[in-house]
């Protein structure tokens, strides 16, 4: 009855947070280790050179 689907929305609820707080955990600890590489490694990423809008796009051509 009653009971059970609010036994079972409770159970639910507690472990979508805590997959929801694993998933948050992992991304962090992922996010730290590629940020503190990139940190210990500038080489590798060079910041790229300001292009312009019309050096991105390719020439318009209509077709008719």
């Amino acid at each position: 009855g009653v009971h059970r689907q609010i036994l079972f929305t409770t159970v639910g609820w507690f472990v979508g947070y805590y997959l929801t707080k694993r998933a948050e955990y992992i991304h962090a600890k992922v996010d730290r280790e590629l940020l503190e590489y990139v940190r210990q490694h500038p080489e590798d990423f060079k910041a790229a050179e300001k292009r312009r809008i019309g050096e991105l796009l390719e020439d318009f051509h209509p077709v008719r």
